[in-house]
Protein backbone atom coordinates (compact mmCIF):
# COMPACT_ATOMS: atom_id res chain seq x y z
CA UNK A 1 0.00 0.00 0.00
CA UNK A 2 2.75 2.29 0.64
CA UNK A 3 4.49 1.86 -2.21
CA UNK A 4 1.33 1.97 -4.32
CA UNK A 5 0.65 5.25 -2.44
CA UNK A 6 4.01 6.52 -3.31
CA UNK A 7 3.75 5.98 -6.68
CA UNK A 8 0.58 7.48 -7.21
CA UNK A 9 2.00 10.60 -4.88
CA UNK A 10 5.09 10.44 -8.00
CA UNK A 11 2.55 10.70 -10.43
CA UNK A 12 0.57 12.74 -8.97
CA UNK A 13 3.66 14.92 -8.94
CA UNK A 14 4.76 14.56 -12.38
CA UNK A 15 1.29 15.83 -13.75
CA UNK A 16 1.46 18.73 -12.05
CA UNK A 17 5.05 19.38 -12.68
CA UNK A 18 3.89 18.88 -16.17
CA UNK A 19 1.03 21.11 -16.44
CA UNK A 20 3.47 23.89 -14.88
CA UNK A 21 6.27 23.19 -17.67
CA UNK A 22 2.72 23.41 -20.34
CA UNK A 23 1.53 26.65 -18.44
CA UNK A 24 4.76 28.33 -18.40
CA UNK A 25 5.74 27.38 -22.32
CA UNK A 26 2.00 28.64 -23.23
CA UNK A 27 2.73 31.33 -21.26
CA UNK A 28 6.20 32.51 -23.22
CA UNK A 29 4.66 31.66 -26.51
CA UNK A 30 1.74 34.04 -25.42
CA UNK A 31 4.39 36.36 -24.81
CA UNK A 32 6.13 35.86 -28.01
CA UNK A 33 3.06 36.10 -30.01
CA UNK A 34 2.09 39.77 -28.53
CA UNK A 35 5.71 40.47 -29.37
CA UNK A 36 5.95 38.93 -32.69
CA UNK A 37 2.25 41.35 -33.15
CA UNK A 38 3.69 44.67 -31.49
CA UNK A 39 6.87 44.42 -33.43
CA UNK A 40 4.99 43.87 -36.80
CA UNK A 41 2.78 46.41 -36.23
CA UNK A 42 5.10 49.12 -35.64
CA UNK A 43 7.02 47.63 -38.93
CA UNK A 44 3.84 48.04 -40.98
CA UNK A 45 3.08 51.53 -39.35
CA UNK A 46 6.03 52.87 -39.72
CA UNK A 47 6.97 51.26 -43.79
CA UNK A 48 9.94 49.85 -41.88
CA UNK A 49 12.31 47.82 -43.61
CA UNK A 50 13.44 46.19 -40.76
CA UNK A 51 13.15 42.72 -40.44
CA UNK A 52 10.79 40.59 -38.32
CA UNK A 53 13.34 38.55 -35.62
CA UNK A 54 12.62 36.58 -32.84
CA UNK A 55 14.81 34.65 -30.36
CA UNK A 56 13.32 31.69 -29.12
CA UNK A 57 13.96 27.79 -29.40
CA UNK A 58 10.13 27.12 -29.99
CA UNK A 59 10.10 25.58 -33.36
CA UNK A 60 6.44 26.72 -34.11
CA UNK A 61 7.37 30.41 -33.52
CA UNK A 62 10.35 29.94 -35.82
CA UNK A 63 8.54 28.72 -38.35
CA UNK A 64 5.77 31.27 -38.17
CA UNK A 65 8.19 34.19 -38.09
CA UNK A 66 9.75 32.64 -40.89
CA UNK A 67 6.05 32.67 -42.89
CA UNK A 68 5.51 36.17 -41.97
CA UNK A 69 9.05 37.57 -43.28
CA UNK A 70 8.83 35.53 -46.45
CA UNK A 71 5.11 36.95 -46.91
CA UNK A 72 6.09 40.41 -46.07
CA UNK A 73 9.52 39.64 -48.20
CA UNK A 74 6.97 38.92 -51.78
CA UNK A 75 4.41 42.29 -50.25
CA UNK A 76 7.33 44.38 -50.60
CA UNK A 77 8.17 42.66 -54.26
CA UNK A 78 4.67 43.30 -55.65
CA UNK A 79 5.28 47.02 -54.07
CA UNK A 80 8.26 47.64 -55.73
CA UNK A 81 6.62 46.62 -59.34
CA UNK A 82 3.99 48.06 -58.81
CA UNK A 83 5.35 51.35 -58.30
CA UNK A 84 7.88 50.73 -61.30
CA UNK A 85 4.83 49.88 -63.62
CA UNK A 86 2.82 52.94 -62.32
CA UNK A 87 6.04 54.89 -63.14
CA UNK A 88 6.56 53.37 -66.54
CA UNK A 89 2.92 53.66 -67.23
CA UNK A 90 2.85 57.22 -66.26
CA UNK A 91 5.89 58.32 -68.79
CA UNK A 92 4.65 56.27 -71.45
CA UNK A 93 1.13 58.24 -71.90
CA UNK A 94 3.06 61.02 -70.82
CA UNK A 95 5.47 60.16 -74.28
CA UNK A 96 2.31 59.07 -75.90
CA UNK A 97 0.48 62.25 -75.10
CA UNK A 98 3.53 64.52 -76.50
CA UNK A 99 4.03 61.97 -79.55
CA UNK A 100 0.27 62.78 -80.89
CA UNK A 101 0.50 66.41 -79.85
CA UNK A 102 3.10 67.41 -82.11
CA UNK A 103 1.64 65.46 -85.37
CA UNK A 104 -1.69 66.70 -84.27
CA UNK A 105 -0.18 70.30 -84.28
CA UNK A 106 1.31 69.97 -87.80
CA UNK A 107 -1.70 69.02 -89.20
CA UNK A 108 -3.64 71.44 -87.89
CA UNK A 109 -1.44 73.78 -89.12
CA UNK A 110 -0.95 72.64 -92.55
CA UNK A 111 -5.32 72.24 -92.32
CA UNK A 112 -5.69 75.87 -91.24
CA UNK A 113 -3.27 77.23 -94.08
CA UNK A 114 -5.46 75.47 -96.69
CA UNK A 115 -8.35 77.22 -94.96
CA UNK A 116 -7.33 80.34 -94.78
CA UNK A 117 -6.36 80.38 -99.14
CA UNK A 118 -8.90 79.25 -101.27
CA UNK A 119 -6.77 79.83 -104.10
CA UNK A 120 -3.75 78.17 -102.96
CA UNK A 121 -1.67 76.88 -105.84
CA UNK A 122 -2.46 72.97 -106.81
CA UNK A 123 1.04 71.87 -106.58
CA UNK A 124 0.63 73.44 -102.98
CA UNK A 125 -2.08 72.17 -101.71
CA UNK A 126 -1.17 68.36 -103.29
CA UNK A 127 2.14 68.84 -101.11
CA UNK A 128 0.12 69.74 -97.98
CA UNK A 129 -2.13 67.43 -98.16
CA UNK A 130 0.43 64.95 -98.78
CA UNK A 131 2.22 66.21 -95.46
CA UNK A 132 -1.29 65.36 -93.45
CA UNK A 133 -1.63 62.13 -94.77
CA UNK A 134 2.25 61.33 -94.11
CA UNK A 135 1.24 62.77 -90.09
CA UNK A 136 -1.67 61.00 -89.67
CA UNK A 137 0.21 57.46 -90.42
CA UNK A 138 2.38 58.20 -87.74
CA UNK A 139 -0.23 58.76 -85.61
CA UNK A 140 -2.09 55.48 -87.08
CA UNK A 141 1.50 53.65 -86.07
CA UNK A 142 1.83 55.15 -82.90
CA UNK A 143 -1.44 54.14 -81.24
CA UNK A 144 -1.20 50.60 -83.38
CA UNK A 145 2.10 50.45 -81.57
CA UNK A 146 0.24 51.43 -77.98
CA UNK A 147 -2.48 48.70 -78.48
CA UNK A 148 -0.08 45.80 -79.96
CA UNK A 149 1.87 46.18 -76.32
CA UNK A 150 -1.11 46.39 -74.57
CA UNK A 151 -2.74 42.95 -75.85
CA UNK A 152 0.95 41.25 -75.36
CA UNK A 153 0.93 42.35 -71.52
CA UNK A 154 -2.74 41.66 -71.05
CA UNK A 155 -2.54 38.10 -72.89
CA UNK A 156 -5.31 39.14 -75.22
CA UNK A 157 -3.00 38.75 -78.37
CA UNK A 158 -2.45 34.97 -78.87
CA UNK A 159 1.05 33.32 -80.58
CA UNK A 160 0.19 29.95 -82.13
CA UNK A 161 3.19 28.44 -82.47
CA UNK A 162 4.11 25.93 -85.71
CA UNK A 163 7.26 24.79 -87.22
CA UNK A 164 8.45 27.82 -89.16
CA UNK A 165 11.42 27.52 -91.99
CA UNK A 166 13.96 29.98 -90.30
CA UNK A 167 15.73 29.91 -93.59
CA UNK A 168 13.06 31.44 -95.68
CA UNK A 169 12.08 33.77 -92.84
CA UNK A 170 15.54 35.52 -92.82
CA UNK A 171 16.09 35.67 -96.66
CA UNK A 172 12.97 36.78 -96.84
CA UNK A 173 13.19 39.68 -94.46
CA UNK A 174 16.72 40.81 -95.32
CA UNK A 175 15.58 41.11 -99.27
CA UNK A 176 12.88 44.00 -98.11
CA UNK A 177 15.36 45.60 -96.57
CA UNK A 178 17.90 45.68 -99.51
CA UNK A 179 17.27 49.15 -101.07
CA UNK A 180 17.44 50.55 -97.35
CA UNK A 181 21.12 48.65 -97.13
CA UNK A 182 22.00 50.09 -100.87
CA UNK A 183 20.86 53.36 -100.17
CA UNK A 184 22.70 53.91 -96.53
CA UNK A 185 25.74 52.76 -97.78
CA UNK A 186 26.15 49.91 -95.55
CA UNK A 187 27.62 46.36 -96.33
CA UNK A 188 25.53 43.51 -95.83
CA UNK A 189 26.83 40.69 -94.27
CA UNK A 190 24.49 37.88 -94.48
CA UNK A 191 24.95 34.16 -93.19
CA UNK A 192 22.21 31.42 -93.48
CA UNK A 193 22.95 28.12 -93.99
CA UNK A 194 21.40 26.08 -97.10
CA UNK A 195 20.44 23.25 -95.44
CA UNK A 196 16.67 24.03 -93.47
CA UNK A 197 16.46 25.07 -90.38
CA UNK A 198 12.96 24.96 -88.51
CA UNK A 199 12.18 26.44 -84.90
CA UNK A 200 8.34 26.69 -83.05
CA UNK A 201 7.48 29.79 -83.60
CA UNK A 202 5.16 32.32 -86.02
CA UNK A 203 5.58 33.81 -89.11
CA UNK A 204 3.84 37.05 -88.60
CA UNK A 205 5.51 37.75 -85.39
CA UNK A 206 9.13 36.83 -86.67
CA UNK A 207 9.11 38.59 -89.50
CA UNK A 208 7.71 41.99 -87.50
CA UNK A 209 10.67 41.16 -84.86
CA UNK A 210 12.95 41.06 -87.43
CA UNK A 211 11.95 44.32 -89.38
CA UNK A 212 11.92 46.12 -86.15
CA UNK A 213 15.92 44.99 -85.54
CA UNK A 214 16.69 45.03 -89.10
CA UNK A 215 15.20 48.83 -89.09
CA UNK A 216 17.02 49.40 -86.12
CA UNK A 217 20.28 48.72 -87.13
CA UNK A 218 20.43 50.33 -89.78
CA UNK A 219 18.98 53.38 -88.61
CA UNK A 220 21.46 53.97 -85.33
CA UNK A 221 24.22 51.64 -87.07
CA UNK A 222 24.65 53.15 -90.44
CA UNK A 223 27.64 54.55 -89.48
CA UNK A 224 29.58 51.83 -88.78
CA UNK A 225 28.96 50.53 -92.50
CA UNK A 226 28.10 46.96 -91.82
CA UNK A 227 24.56 45.15 -91.33
CA UNK A 228 24.55 41.59 -90.01
CA UNK A 229 21.91 38.56 -90.53
CA UNK A 230 22.55 35.04 -88.86
CA UNK A 231 21.22 32.01 -88.66
CA UNK A 232 22.65 29.14 -86.36
CA UNK A 233 21.53 25.93 -84.21
CA UNK A 234 22.22 23.47 -82.07
CA UNK A 235 20.23 20.46 -81.13
CA UNK A 236 17.65 22.19 -79.44
CA UNK A 237 17.94 26.05 -79.96
CA UNK A 238 17.65 27.98 -83.07
CA UNK A 239 19.87 31.35 -83.12
CA UNK A 240 18.79 34.93 -84.84
CA UNK A 241 21.74 37.37 -84.64
CA UNK A 242 20.88 41.16 -86.00
CA UNK A 243 24.04 43.35 -85.46
CA UNK A 244 26.14 46.21 -86.97
CA UNK A 245 29.37 47.94 -86.25
CA UNK A 246 27.84 51.24 -85.12
CA UNK A 247 28.48 53.95 -82.26
CA UNK A 248 26.51 51.02 -80.41
CA UNK A 249 24.70 51.31 -76.51
CA UNK A 250 25.93 52.16 -73.12
CA UNK A 251 26.59 49.15 -70.84
CA UNK A 252 24.75 50.77 -68.36
CA UNK A 253 21.55 51.00 -70.76
CA UNK A 254 21.69 47.34 -71.98
CA UNK A 255 19.37 45.65 -69.91
CA UNK A 256 16.52 49.04 -69.93
CA UNK A 257 16.71 49.24 -73.69
CA UNK A 258 13.50 46.66 -73.75
CA UNK A 259 11.46 48.77 -70.84
CA UNK A 260 8.54 50.47 -72.06
CA UNK A 261 8.94 54.60 -73.14
CA UNK A 262 12.84 54.04 -72.74
CA UNK A 263 13.78 56.84 -74.72
CA UNK A 264 17.69 57.91 -74.31
CA UNK A 265 18.28 58.54 -77.97
CA UNK A 266 21.57 56.30 -77.83
CA UNK A 267 19.37 53.37 -76.72
CA UNK A 268 18.30 53.29 -80.46
CA UNK A 269 14.79 51.67 -78.86
CA UNK A 270 12.34 54.23 -80.98
CA UNK A 271 11.33 51.92 -83.95
CA UNK A 272 8.45 53.65 -83.95
CA UNK A 273 8.36 57.81 -84.80
CA UNK A 274 9.34 58.46 -81.13
CA UNK A 275 6.55 55.88 -79.49
CA UNK A 276 9.34 53.83 -77.53
CA UNK A 277 7.84 50.71 -77.78
CA UNK A 278 9.58 48.97 -80.42
CA UNK A 279 12.28 46.89 -78.68
CA UNK A 280 9.34 46.27 -76.12
CA UNK A 281 7.01 44.66 -78.19
CA UNK A 282 9.94 43.25 -80.12
CA UNK A 283 10.52 41.37 -76.88
CA UNK A 284 6.62 40.29 -75.80
CA UNK A 285 6.53 38.53 -79.04
CA UNK A 286 9.98 36.78 -78.57
CA UNK A 287 8.51 35.61 -75.08
CA UNK A 288 5.15 34.44 -76.73
CA UNK A 289 7.18 32.26 -78.52
CA UNK A 290 8.64 30.78 -75.51
CA UNK A 291 11.95 32.40 -76.66
CA UNK A 292 14.84 34.62 -75.40
CA UNK A 293 16.50 38.00 -76.98
CA UNK A 294 19.75 38.98 -75.38
CA UNK A 295 21.63 42.42 -75.99
CA UNK A 296 25.64 42.18 -76.42
CA UNK A 297 27.40 45.95 -77.75
CA UNK A 298 30.81 46.66 -77.76
CA UNK A 299 30.83 50.19 -79.48
CA UNK A 300 32.13 50.48 -82.99
CA UNK A 301 32.73 46.49 -82.89
CA UNK A 302 29.84 44.78 -82.87
CA UNK A 303 26.26 45.81 -81.48
CA UNK A 304 24.04 42.63 -81.62
CA UNK A 305 20.46 41.35 -80.49
CA UNK A 306 19.99 37.83 -80.53
CA UNK A 307 17.20 35.61 -80.46
CA UNK A 308 17.02 32.39 -79.37
CA UNK A 309 13.77 29.72 -80.15
CA UNK A 310 13.48 25.64 -79.37
CA UNK A 311 14.30 24.08 -82.49
CA UNK A 312 11.85 21.25 -84.22
CA UNK A 313 12.35 18.52 -85.93
CA UNK A 314 12.83 18.59 -89.85
CA UNK A 315 9.42 17.63 -91.29
CA UNK A 316 9.93 13.90 -93.02
CA UNK A 317 10.36 14.09 -96.59
CA UNK A 318 8.03 12.03 -98.95
CA UNK A 319 9.15 11.09 -102.41
CA UNK A 320 7.15 9.77 -105.09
Amino acid sequence: MIVLALLLALLAALSIGLNIIQLASRRRREASLVEISKKLSRILNEQSAERLLLFTDDTYLQSLVSDIERVRTESQKIAVRYAKTEQSMKKMLANISHDLKTPLTVILGYIEIIQSEPAMDRTERTRLLHNIQQKTMEIITLMNSFFDLAKLESGDQQVALTKVHMNEICRKNILSFYEAVHSSGMEAVIEIPDPPIYAYGDEEALSRILTNLLSNAIRYGHDGRTLGLNLTADEAHVRIEVWDRGKGIQEQNLERVFERMFTLEESRNRSFQGSGLGLTITKRLVEAMDGTISLHSLPYQRTAFIIQLRRAAQPNLRFS
